[in-house]
């Protein structure tokens, strides 16, 4: 692809002021139940046996050949188990938490109830899929890494955690902006100087507030919740984080008189689902069930826009337009191929 069609794709899509995870200034509460899994039923003990063979006539589309599968990879877990163990923070909203009967709940568990769903129907059996809350984030790789669990949903990108993890297709761009009281400040880095700016200590938001103003008081804390804390109790005067965490926070906290700022990020990332290194029979599955639900998504499917709508489209805590949702997804397809139905003649 050429730089000028780069810089057409790019302008097309303004991916730096529509990010799907970027929200608005007044979203709603989030908290609602998680989609129901609905497994296809199961199929003789022969297939069980292999059970990559169902999962390569699903994803090869007439193609004869695959990458085989490693032994004792996750396709064997779940197939033996019949659990997809999802992992994660369960504070999170609206990627990611918990209910009132503590059952999990967010845009994350609509896109692991997808890969859930996608696994019984190429293992031929039910896919449970259950969820194990993380007190401690870095408990994550090596609970994936250790085979303890098959699946994280909702993580920002960064290369170190690449290094031992394989990213999925991202179904959403997140980033950072300023949670602070409305009117004070318009989110223009140079304002930040000499204030006290609170943080996750270690994190983006850390590095980027350093390197864009280094006037700036920077306030380090353990997580996001202890850093709105202190911005309501008026210790700090803004925080720089995810701008669809904070936004969930605040709906979840029913904070008033807050505003994030600006309307752009300061920095963006692409967020998706993680899972264990080098199982690429697994990561093509996850994949193409994240690219089913975008796809179903802008082809306007009502199951689809309804699940994915409860938590980031109108009256959500991003309170997201359908359209900007849609040209969102539509830019993370443009490296796959589209999936469309296939016609009941064109299988005889």
């Amino acid at each position: 692809m050429s730089p000028d069609a780069d810089r057409i794709r790019i302008d097309r899509i303004r991916i730096d002021s529509i990010g799907l995870l970027q929200g608005a200034d007044d979203p709603a509460d989030p908290c609602q139940h998680a989609d129901a899994l609905s497994p296809a039923p199961p199929v003789p003990v022969s297939a069980r046996r292999r059970p990559w063979l169902a999962l390569l006539t699903l994803l090869s589309l007439g193609l004869t050949t695959a990458p085989p599968v490693l032994a004792e990879g996750v396709l064997d877990r779940v197939a033996r188990s019949g659990v997809l163990q999802l992992v994660g923070p369960a504070d999170q909203p609206p990627l990611l938490s918990l209910d009132a009967q503590g059952q999990p709940q967010g845009f994350a568990v609509v896109v692991a109830s997808r890969v859930a769903a996608l696994l019984s129907q190429a293992l031929g059996r039910p896919v449970q899929l259950r969820f194990q809350p993380l007190a401690d984030p870095a408990e994550l790789g090596q609970r994936l890494g250790e085979g303890k669990a098959e699946l994280a949903c909702g993580v920002a990108f960064n290369w170190a955690r690449d290094m031992t993890l394989d990213y999925s297709l991202p179904f959403a761009i997140g980033g950072l902006r300023l949670l602070a009281p409305a009117g004070r400040l318009n989110g223009d880095p140079a304002q930040l100087a000499g204030r006290r700016i609170a943080v996750v200590r270690d994190s983006l938001a850390e590095t980027e507030l350093r390197g864009m103003q280094p006037a700036a008081v920077v306030v380090p804390f353990s997580d996001l919740q202890a850093a709105v804390a202190a911005l309501t109790a008026g210790r700090v005067d803004g925080v720089i984080g995810d701008s669809a965490l904070l936004a969930g926070l605040v709906r979840q906290r029913n904070l008033g008189g807050l505003a994030l700022l600006p309307d752009s990020f300061y920095e963006r990332y692409p967020v998706a689902c993680v899972v264990p290194q080098n199982d690429s029979a697994y990561r093509d599955l996850v994949n193409r069930a994240i690219a089913q639900l975008m796809q179903d998504y802008v082809d306007g499917e009502p199951q689809t826009m309804a699940a994915v709508d409860r938590w980031i489209g109108p009256g959500s805590a991003l309170n997201l337009n359908p359209e900007r949702i849609r040209l969102v997804f539509d830019a993370l397809l443009m490296s796959v191929e589209a999936l469309r139905p296939v016609p009941a003649q064109a299988t005889r």
